[in-house]
């Protein structure tokens, strides 16, 4: 079920919010829970198994880290950050890591393996060596979130970060809720401890989460589907002039960002009335200086979460040049796999790691720091497009035959003057103009929301008015971020 579906718009989503303020304060959060695992289990129910076993391993997990019962009436205590772990509470955070990696490294990669495996044994003339399983794993919906958002919490009450939840469910609420739970934002539990036991519900903060919810409608249905619509037949294209190959993967690029902040934004706005504050996922990225800019912009909920549960712990830059070199590649290379099962995104993980590298090494702000503002994001942006082929591409092949086309060096063919033909539609360019002037000139939803005044809320209606409107017309409407 996606958010831009109409029956998520006009029955899902309006059940939930009737059922969820019906149901009295004590039993909210068990509601949510139900109408997530419903949301949830749409597509495969046998997917909530998977959840609910993730959910219950961290629960009991934190629980011996904070050493505490759940039938105890004392309130919960928060560990002292500075204080000595036992080696209970760590043997407790160390079960919770590797279940939840177990999780996501088997249902994530283990074709890949077995596939990556069976490719280098035919490479080196080992044939009798390969597996040639006849298994293969279905990837469970928003695992890659759900076990990273899973696993924050007892990372967070072992640091003593947060006071752990006695109360079931409560966690399971915190687990399952579905406005981020397939697609992010990855919502760490210290984030919303505290509004987990109590929050306030307003008219205010509904409101808000209304105009979030239609301005994300607006920028998936208007400006990502189309600009999608663009990138799929560019890069199902044998091969490109070299201007429609650059106007392919820009659509691309505006494709993943509007895709992915327009889901954002439905959840964030979901939370809101639903009574909860989630944090900032992007902040306009492709305004960009450089790529250690682009990475405090772009999916800041997942880049937050690799830098303090990973790239820290790692030893950050506290142990030399070398070893801060050495911790930013690996977390830019495990970045790049959490995305997908793929050596394609593995590239894409270890060029912005190259790029991240470079520009702390001949300048931590840009390596091109010296031109104007405007070039400085320009030349940012030609980057991040390079890099987006080898993330969009379904095989390395076809990426490396895209940047040929991009950089021309393809072979041109008669077929290509097809492709023009889709992809310059009238509509198209006007959205894709449009995308342009929002990204390099429009406000961002969270700061536009802030203030709500009767021009923006008129605004907001329409918006959702032709955003159903157009839903009607399009049988194109995927969320990129689904698999991952």
């Amino acid at each position: 079920m996606v958010f831009s579906s109409y029956l998520f718009l006009f029955y899902y989503l309006p059940v939930a919010l009737l059922v969820y303020y019906l149901t009295p304060r004590s039993g909210k959060h068990l509601m949510l829970a139900l109408v997530s695992y419903a949301f949830y289990g749409w597509s495969n129910p046998s997917f909530v198994c998977l959840l609910l076993f993730s959910t219950l391993v961290d629960y009991c997990c934190g629980l011996v880290i904070a050493g505490i019962s759940p039938w105890s009436t004392e309130p919960e205590p928060l560990l002292d950050p500075a204080g000595s772990r036992s080696r209970k509470q760590r043997l407790a955070l160390v079960l919770s890591i590797v279940t939840n990696l177990s999780l996501l490294g088997f249902f994530k990669y283990f074709n890949f393996s077995t596939g990556s495996w069976d490719a280098m044994m035919v490479a080196l003339g080992q044939g009798s060596w390969t597996l040639d399983l006849a298994l293969q794993v279905t990837l469970p919906l928003g695992i890659s979130f759900y076990t990273f958002q899973s696993m924050s919490y007892t990372i967070d009450v072992y640091r003593g970060h947060a006071r752990p939840l006695k109360n079931l469910t409560s966690f399971a609420c915190y687990v399952s809720m579905f406005p981020q739970l397939v697609a992010g934002p990855i919502i760490r539990y210290a984030e919303v401890a505290e509004q987990l036991r109590t929050r306030s519900h307003t008219v205010t903060k509904f409101a808000r989460g209304a105009a979030f919810l239609c301005v994300g409608l607006a920028k998936k249905i208007w400006l990502a589907n189309p600009a999608g619509k663009i990138a799929d037949v560019a890069f199902s294209a044998d091969v490109l002039t070299v201007f429609d190959a650059w106007y392919g993967v820009i659509a691309y690029a505006f494709q993943i960002y509007f895709d992915f902040s327009a889901y954002s934004d439905m959840a964030i706005g979901i939370g809101l009335m639903l009574g909860f504050v989630y944090p900032k996922n992007f902040n306009s990225p492709y305004r960009a200086v450089s790529i250690t800019d682009f990475w405090r912009r772009w999916h800041i909920s997942l880049s937050s979460w690799l830098r303090d549960y990973l790239y820290i712990p790692l030893g950050g830059n506290r142990k030399g040049e070398m070893r801060n070199c050495a911790n930013i590649m690996t977390v830019m290379l495990i970045g790049g796999l959490w995305h997908g099962a793929s050596w394609n995104f593995v590239i894409w993980g270890g060029l912005h790691g190259i790029f991240l590298l470079g520009e702390r090494l001949w300048g931590k702000r840009s390596v091109c720091r010296s031109l104007p503002h405007f070039l400085q994001v320009a030349f940012t942006f030609c980057l991040l497009l390079i890099t987006w082929v080898f993330f969009r591409a379904a095989t390395l092949s076809d990426a490396i035959q895209y940047l040929r086309s991009m950089f021309g060096v393809a072979v041109q063919e008669p077929g290509t003057l097809l492709v023009a033909g889709i992809i310059y539609q009238p509509f198209y360019i006007v959205m894709m103009i449009v995308a342009a002037g929002v990204i390099w000139g429009g406000p961002q939803t969270w700061d536009w929301t802030r203030t709500l005044t009767p021009v923006k809320l008129i605004l907001c209606l329409l918006l959702f008015v032709f955003s159903v409107m157009l839903l009607t017309a399009q049988a194109y409407n995927p969320f990129i971020y689904f698999i991952f």
